[in-house]
């Protein structure tokens, strides 16, 4: 069985390319649109990563990020979860680290580097 990566994104044009992309590297692809449709998705199924948009409706990234981090299922609360943004100048290593995200990953998204990020987290 695969291992699954739910990504975060409301650009369903990033969310495409980057499912595609993943798809290659045998991976199993969630989508969800924004912070509640993941925490929702979250509470039925288990991922082993998290691509997490800071910049997503209805809970931004940084809120759902620390939901999951308070979760009381030890598995879920600690799914490895990489911040993607186009606004990084915005938060510092500190404050992706405060919330509990493992790396970020500024956009245009390097694939390259995505790729072996994840391999290095869950292969």
């Amino acid at each position: 069985m695969g291992k699954k990566i739910l990504i975060a994104e409301d650009s369903s044009v990033i969310l495409n390319l980057t499912k595609k992309i993943l798809i290659q590297q045998h991976y199993e692809i969630d989508g969800a649109k924004d912070g509640e449709e993941v925490l929702k998705k979250l509470a039925i199924e288990n991922y082993d990563l998290i691509l997490m948009d800071i910049n997503i409706p209805k809970i931004d990234g940084m809120e759902c990020t620390k939901q999951i981090r308070a979760l009381a299922d030890q598995t879920k609360s600690t799914i490895p979860i990489f911040a993607i943004t186009g606004n990084a100048m915005n938060y510092s290593t500190e404050d992706f680290a405060a919330v509990g995200i493992n790396e970020y990953l500024q956009k245009p998204i390097n694939f390259d580097q995505l790729v072996n990020l994840a391999a290095k987290y869950i292969d």
